[in-house]
């Protein structure tokens, strides 16, 4: 008896355990706003994860996707680059965030003219 109790219990728990995981996963799309030169502009990052590595794209002009890289996914924490080429001129953005259900709360970090310009992002799940 106490054993089919443990089995059961072990079960229970990893049943949640898997709920919280599938809570946290930062698969889907994810949307937010940005405010440039007095233009709101919104923002979409698209995400897939398998296993911890983390795939996807944001999309820019003209729904124009770029590849996020190096993407990862452990303890609920984001990590990927996106790198862009304008004029000859290569500009990688580094991300890092944290999901929260529906949330992700993310800095990015570019490096322009050497510099480095921070920005605080909240992006909402769009495909509940």
């Amino acid at each position: 008896m106490r054993t089919l109790l443990a089995i059961g219990l072990v079960g229970l728990l990893a049943g949640f355990a898997g709920a919280a995981d599938k809570k946290n996963d930062p698969t889907g799309t994810w949307k937010w706003t940005v405010e440039r030169n007095n233009m709101k502009m919104e923002q979409t990052l698209k995400l897939k994860l398998d296993g911890d590595k983390l795939t996807g794209a944001m999309v820019g002009r003209n729904n124009m996707e770029t590849a996020i890289g190096d993407g990862t996914f452990k303890d609920g924490e984001v990590s990927f680059t996106i790198t862009r080429e304008r004029q000859g001129n290569k500009t990688v953005t580094k991300y890092k965030g944290k999901v929260d259900g529906d949330t992700l709360k993310m800095t990015s970090e570019t490096e322009v003219n050497g510099q480095a310009r921070k920005t605080e992002i909240e992006a909402k799940k769009a495909d509940k």
